[in-house]
């Protein structure tokens, strides 16, 4: 017991650090242990812990900050990732969540002075996509317990296992900046890992209070019931929304998400998971200027083997698997379902469930996903979700998990898993007690709206992460239906989708891969950015600036075409550049598109 009290103590994690700049180094040390840190160089990077015995003299500056997420080694040098600014947005299990309000790299690059004229043009343009990752929305993290574990497989750990540093404890797949910590964990440093997490919590209690994470307190028949949301976004295919699609070679698919639904009353707790992903299949969707582009299924016989794969690592994760697929049955959509079905026909242990959700539902009928629950309601009911008492006894396990998906697993998928985690809630509330068998959560008004509430932000904030907007259909979980404001809602963040999809995502997408790792950078082998021919045009202002000056040439000259022959002609002759402008945009449309440089699409 005493070796493991100290190992505890030895890989504490600090919540409040400060930062010393030296001329020479950082250092980084613990307000309440100050002999406590580590100190990296600021010519080479290298990172020493710190000796009780060692004096740097006086720091040019000294400054709070609440965590290091790691380091990464661009073409000449080291950049510390810190976070500057911090918000408590509730607990889970207990303990305190931090939401991640902003972040800063520190610049160990001294030898960018002796690099070469193309080496410095690549960091910099690196330094431009690590500005891009400080603004990554949605982080959250805990100093004292790990929220990458759902509460079923927290159950399953030996004793011991709280003993280790929270890095070992952390499942892999949701931790964002495990790339970041290499170097941190190598040298026993002080190191925090941050989560790619959208944590809601709504405290049904005494009084009402609302912040941007979403926190509301109300009374269910006089009794407290807490009510949590964590969605964990799966990092082995991270990517934006057109950029990553589908299934990679080894099974794992794009927006990959666990989300698990937590309530807590009396010592009770009970918890449901459900997951979404993209079609495991190997697909693409390039964009092309065009506001839905063409849907590419990629014939590979290698495909059965990804839908396997995937399927096998979800059974061994969760148990029995109900695939729910909400996509069109009709066009490239059908299509891809159709492909989809076929492959599922190939996995006997795994139940596959089309339900075409807007030939169903349409944009206001949110009720008919009763339809679908029909369908499935016994498998789901059989599945149960997590009970353990007061004294941590499990009562009753979740036997299997709902994983849905639509194109995007977003807007339609958000809108569904609501919807079951609505008959889980009431559920799990009959059996606490705190309902009676005739009695179900959508009797309460107040408490239901607050629940779909929970689930719209939480749709909102996955969406952010990979789309860039809010979710669509927000409304059907806010209200069961479709509302004027909500329509226009909707057309903007469709708008703006297109606009990110096509004119910056690629660069989003960069900044991703090298972040998380999937790029590496060869400081000997050729640059990434060095770029030619027509794809050097890339981008909006070149097309837009094309397209627009020779309207507006042939609207003045077509002004004037009345007065002479000579001025007709003129706009004839601007009118046929003009068109001509536009085929040869249209036909380009990959070449003026944002697209990324630094990794292929599988």
């Amino acid at each position: 017991m005493e070796g493991e009290s100290s190992s505890c103590e030895r890989f504490k994690l600090y919540d409040q650090l400060e930062l010393h700049e030296f001329q020479d180094r950082f250092v980084v040390k613990s307000v309440e242990f100050p002999d406590r840190g580590f100190s990296i160089n600021r010519g080479d990077g290298n990172i020493e812990p710190l000796d009780c015995d060692t004096g740097f003299g006086d720091a040019t500056k000294v400054s709070t900050i609440y965590g290091v997420v790691g380091t990464i080694r661009l073409v000449a040098g080291v950049y510390m990732l810190v976070i500057t600014s911090r918000k408590e947005v509730g607990n889970f299990l207990g303990f305190p969540v931090f939401q991640v309000t902003s972040m800063k790299f520190l610049p160990c690059d001294e030898a960018l002075k002796l690099s070469t004229s193309q080496e410095k043009k690549d960091e910099a343009y690196f330094l431009s996509l690590l500005k891009t990752v400080v603004t990554t929305p949605g982080l959250y993290y805990s100093y004292q317990t790990d929220i990458t574990l759902n509460l079923q497989r927290r159950c399953k750990f030996a004793e011991g296992w709280t003993a280790k540093p929270l890095w070992k404890q952390a499942d892999p797949r949701f931790v964002w900046n495990k790339n970041l910590l290499v170097e941190l964990i190598e040298l026993k440093a002080i190191a925090l890992g941050v989560f790619p997490c959208y944590l809601r919590i709504s405290d049904i209690d005494t009084s009402y209070s609302q912040s941007q994470v979403l926190a509301v307190q109300l009374k269910l028949k006089e009794s407290l019931v807490q009510l949590t949301l964590i969605s964990r976004r799966c990092t082995r295919r991270l990517g934006t929304r057109m950029w990553r699609r589908g299934a990679n070679l080894e099974g794992d698919t794009a927006n990959f998400i666990e989300t698990e639904q937590l309530v807590e009353h009396g010592g009770l707790k009970a918890s449901l998971l459900q997951i979404r992903g993209s079609i495991p299949l190997l697909w693409e969707q390039i964009v092309d200027l065009s506001y839905k582009p063409q849907l590419k299924i990629l014939n590979d016989e290698k495909s059965s083997k990804v839908v396997e794969r995937h399927f096998f690592d979800l059974s061994q994760r969760y148990g029995e698997i109900i695939a729910v697929d909400l996509t069109d049955k009709h066009g490239e959509e059908g299509q891809l379902s159709a492909a989809f079905a076929a492959e599922m026909q190939k996995l006997p242990n795994v139940r596959y469930v089309p339900f075409d959700f807007h030939h169903t539902c349409g944009t206001a009928k949110f009720e008919n996903l009763q339809l679908l629950y029909d369908q499935i309601s016994e498998d789901f009911e059989n599945q149960g979700y997590l009970l353990i008492d007061p004294e941590g006894n499990i009562l009753q396990e979740q036997k299997g998990v709902i994983r849905s998906n639509c194109i995007d697993c977003l807007d339609r998928t958000n809108v569904t898993q609501c919807f079951l985690a609505q008959k889980s809630l009431t559920n799990q509330l009959q059996r606490i007690g705190l309902l009676t068998s005739a009695e179900c959560i959508t009797s309460f008004s107040e408490d239901y709206t607050k629940f779909r509430t929970l689930w719209a932000e939480q749709g909102d904030e996955i969406s952010l992460e990979y789309a860039g907007t809010h979710a669509l259909k927000g409304d059907l979980v806010r209200y069961g239906k479709q509302t004027f404001s909500g329509v226009i809602k909707d057309g903007m963040s469709a708008i703006t989708r297109y606009y990110l999809n096509n004119f910056h995502d690629g660069v989003r997408q960069d900044a991703i891969d090298l972040i998380c790792g999937r790029y590496s950078i060869n400081k000997h082998g050729p640059s990434p950015f060095q770029l030619n021919g027509f794809e050097s045009l890339s981008y909006l202002p070149v097309a837009s600036a094309l397209v627009v000056g020779g309207l507006t040439i042939t609207s003045l000259t077509l002004q004037q075409a009345g007065r002479n022959a000579q001025q007709f002609m003129s706009s004839v002759l601007w009118a046929g550049v003009t068109a001509g402008v536009m085929a040869v945009v249209k036909a380009n449309g990959k070449q003026f598109c944002s697209r990324p440089r630094l990794c292929g699409l599988r």
